[in-house]
């Protein structure tokens, strides 16, 4: 993904459980088979995926040669929806929210995030993934970032009424 050009499309998808170690290697091995073959209009695209702290599957497609499509994206989500069935995993819930606790990465559903906030036990400066960047260079500045940073940042004056 090192190689791709900083306007390449991001998907993000966030694990609601951490993936094992054999885990993250299957994924990633049918994550190689998806992303060989996967297909705009029967043109090859230029795609890559990986496991980053065997929790987020990040899907990354270099635009330059060949754009992903409508059914290229389709295509991709019911590999994703593949993902969830084989592993046991929820992928596409959009409405729980990462940070990280020390070392550990936590996640959690966004009214106990917000409630979190409240309580103080997390603020502005707590890491955060924004799964909401959709470019490599966004994926690469803003993805893994303070809260005051990301859309998250919305929650802290919420979190005050």
């Amino acid at each position: 993904m090192n190689n791709f050009s900083p306007q390449s499309k991001v998907w993000v998808y966030q694990s609601n459980r951490e993936f094992t170690a054999s885990e993250t290697e299957e994924i990633k091995k049918i994550g190689l088979l998806f992303t060989r073959d996967w297909t705009a209009h029967g043109s090859q695209l230029n795609a890559s995926l990986d496991i980053l702290y065997n929790r987020f599957i990040v899907v990354m497609v270099d635009e330059n040669d060949a754009s992903a499509s409508g059914c290229s994206i389709d295509k991709s989500l019911a590999f994703i929806k593949k993902i969830e069935q084989e592993f046991n995993c929820i992928l596409l819930d959009r409405m729980a929210v990462a940070y990280k606790n020390g070392a550990d990465i936590v996640a959690c559903p966004l009214p106990d995030f917000k409630k979190l906030l409240r309580e103080n036990k997390v603020d502005k400066n707590t890491t955060v993934f924004n799964n909401m960047v959709t470019t490599k260079k966004d994926f690469d500045l803003k993805w893994e970032t303070a809260l005051e940073n990301s859309w998250h940042k919305s929650l802290l004056s919420a979190s005050q009424n």
